[in-house]
């Protein structure tokens, strides 16, 4: 397929806010799926680090 301007790209036919809803919900699942483990990662080791104070405090 073709386009004869950027705009015709944009609106892919009539169909572009499906087609651009689509790649920037893809995006958003993709940035949850990279940023959560790492947040989550942070949280883990933050708290074995507290925990591991704690333990060394009440020794």
């Amino acid at each position: 397929m073709s386009f004869d301007s950027f705009s015709d790209f944009i609106a892919m036919g009539g169909h572009g806010i499906y087609v651009w809803l689509s790649y920037a919900i893809a995006v958003v699942v993709i940035v949850i799926n990279i940023v959560g483990p790492v947040l989550q990662k942070k949280k883990v080791f933050s708290d074995l680090a507290r925990r591991l104070r704690r333990e060394k405090k009440s020794s």
